[in-house]
């Protein structure tokens, strides 16, 4: 393990030019042991309530390998979309250890899910008969989306603003959607709410959870309803940035607990199971980035360029996330070089940094892009004709597993099967 300027790798430079004889630049490679130990951690942070279970948000990372090692803790999937159910149920998991929770959700996805037997959690009032329409009746457990509109505030300032969010019922929502779901045979109830993003504090989630658990207790008292579980969804961050404290996940349970003990267990609700969706801090600090400095360019500004892309992680270009670059070899070298840090796309903002200060970099160095591990891979495209990059799994043994292999042009083309043209290219190649 190394460290530069505060945020330390998972790979050393010996590591990474022994991977290579093997596995071109660039790739994602995950620390396995990082990830067992993070997830340990959650379920000893929550093991105070009998019934908690995390759903991994499948969107983060939808590669089965690591969805596995989670599984080894406990943890199910939550599902956004058809084929992320496929993908959970081709790995054997089903019944109530899928949520799915999607939003502007067509018809045949909602089938499905019922299908697999997944807890649907519904975005929108409108689909209680929208659902009940393609089922013929409603599931006997259902659960809810909670948008209580406004901003979200917190001690350290505003941190979102669901008010200005496309997801949940409105509060008067939720109590008239309870009353027709326990008309129509609904028997077991839940509340789900994502009121902020990527928030690095330990008062998300106990906030949070008062503001749920005094819902919870107030549509139960009015609509009689048997809320069986709270689902406090993602929004637990990561430090992105250097030198950033994280969170406490252990803290953050006990916060939860503090507030269940003060308003659930006096209502007599001392039985309802929490859930969380993390995603981002189930998996984010466990991947990385690895690519090759491929060119220099000396202009109006000092550029490398390297072998990645917005392909192969697009946050920073997206929405000028900012993340963490080591260059290996050179962790303790002073950051005197002020440099954009670019991938080959034809588009301006494709930079994984920007006047960003990092040692002197040569070509053939190798640049270690931290934090990749969350919504790196899963949110990769084609664009340019680019391919997706291999997965990598650094085991706590030391080995090394391939558990995707990079796209080739066939994988690009495939779609053209059965066109003339797919013939054509497949002469080429």
């Amino acid at each position: 393990m190394s460290e530069h300027n505060g945020k330390k790798t998972f790979v050393t430079k010996e590591i990474i030019q022994e991977i290579v004889k093997i596995y071109p630049t660039p790739f994602h490679i995950y620390d396995e042991k990082g990830i067992r130990e993070n997830a340990k951690a959650v379920q000893e942070a929550f093991a105070w309530n009998k019934g908690f279970k995390e759903y991994f948000a499948v969107k983060a990372n939808p590669n089965p390998a690591l969805i596995a090692i989670l599984r080894e803790y406990g943890c199910g999937c939550d599902c956004s979309s058809i084929t992320e159910l496929m993908l959970s149920k081709a790995m054997g998991i089903e019944g109530d250890d899928i949520m799915f929770s999607s939003n502007d959700t067509p018809a045949q996805e909602y089938a499905y899910a019922a299908k697999v037997g997944a807890i649907i959690n519904l975005d929108d009032i409108t689909h209680i008969d929208f659902v009940e329409k393609i089922l013929g009746s409603l599931p006997e457990t259902m659960s809810c989306r909670y948008n209580p509109g406004g901003i979200f505030q917190m001690s350290n300032g505003i941190m979102d603003n669901p008010g200005d969010a496309k997801y949940g019922f409105t509060t008067e929502q939720m109590f008239k959607g309870f009353r027709i779901m326990k008309e129509k045979g609904v028997k077991n109830f839940g509340i789900h709410a994502f009121l902020a993003s990527n928030t690095v504090t330990n008062e998300y989630y106990p906030m949070l959870a008062k503001k749920l658990f005094e819902l919870a207790v107030q549509l139960k008292e009015e609509t009689g309803a048997d809320i069986r579980f709270i689902n406090l969804s993602g929004g637990v961050g990561i430090p992105y940035q250097p030198g950033q404290e994280g969170n406490d996940i252990r803290l953050i349970g006990e916060g939860v607990r503090k507030v269940y003990e003060e308003i659930l267990v006096p209502a007599g609700m001392g039985d309802v199971a929490i859930y969380t969706e993390m995603g981002r801090f189930m998996m984010g600090p466990y991947g990385a980035l690895v690519t090759q400095a491929i060119h220099e360019k000396h202009t109006h500004k000092e550029y490398i360029g390297v072998d990645a892309c917005a392909v192969n992680l697009m946050r920073p270009a997206m929405y000028g996330a900012y993340h963490h670059i080591t260059v290996l070899g050179k962790e303790d070298t002073a950051c005197e070089y002020k440099y954009d840090v670019t991938g080959s796309l034809c588009e301006n903002n494709d930079k994984f940094a920007v006047d960003r200060m990092l040692p002197k970099i040569d070509k053939g160095d190798y640049l270690v892009i931290h934090d990749t591990g969350a919504h790196g891979y899963a949110m990769g495209y084609n664009y340019n004709g680019k391919l997706k990059s291999a997965e990598l799994l650094l085991k706590e043994d030391g080995t090394v597993e391939l558990i995707r292999r990079a796209e080739n042009p066939m994988d690009y083309f495939a779609t053209l099967d059965g066109f003339e043209i797919h013939k054509k290219i497949q002469k080429e190649l």
